[in-house]
């Protein structure tokens, strides 16, 4: 792996069905290595889940050896009950990146589907296009649980190339002007 060059594995978390994407990042390209989903059966119980989950992202941690871990973040919805359990297994997903010493992001939902189209009220199947354009994938997928966790990680890449800077924070669109002159029409 050169130099500059991450693996970043990017993680949709469920309870019932985890996505998980990982690109190889070197510079501005990109490249798919694997994306899938971890189907847990509904049959065992929430902690049985919640350890099948640890122990996956562990494997994936242990075979492909990521130099970064994001992870989108639960949303809040109409179901408390829900939002509690993929909270949970976000968090497991988490400590097992964190017991390998791989930083850990997290991005919101409406921040992924603006990083990859354009637009954070995309839907999946637009986000799924963008994908497939980005990385040039001709397959299709099976869930777009797997197709989210790629966003998530191209996401990060994104992010990572273009870092908001903490000084250039800007009070509306006089202060932009005011301090980006060259910028201005």
């Amino acid at each position: 792996m050169q130099k500059n060059s991450k693996i970043i594995l990017g993680i949709d978390p469920g309870t019932l069905m985890m996505g998980y994407g990982l690109i190889l990042a070197e510079g501005q390209q990109m490249r798919l290595i694997e994306m899938n989903t971890l189907h847990v059966p509904a049959r065992l119980d929430a902690y049985q889940r919640l350890e099948l989950i640890y122990f996956t992202v562990q494997q994936l941690i242990f075979k492909f050896r990521p130099t970064d871990f994001a992870i989108e973040a639960p949303f809040f919805g109409k179901n408390v009950q829900s939002m509690l359990k993929l909270g949970r297994a976000q968090g497991v997903a988490i400590a097992a990146a964190m017991q390998s010493c791989i930083p850990v992001t997290e991005y919101a939902p409406r921040k992924i589907k603006q990083s990859i189209t354009g637009n954070g009220n995309a839907g999946k199947e637009q986000v799924w296009k963008m994908l497939q354009q980005i990385l040039q994938i001709r397959q299709e997928i099976d869930h777009l649980d797997a197709s989210d966790a790629l966003a998530v990680a191209i996401c990060h890449h994104f992010q990572a190339q273009h870092p908001v800077s903490k000084e250039k924070k800007l009070n509306g669109w006089g202060d932009f002007i005011a301090k980006n002159p060259g910028r201005a029409r």
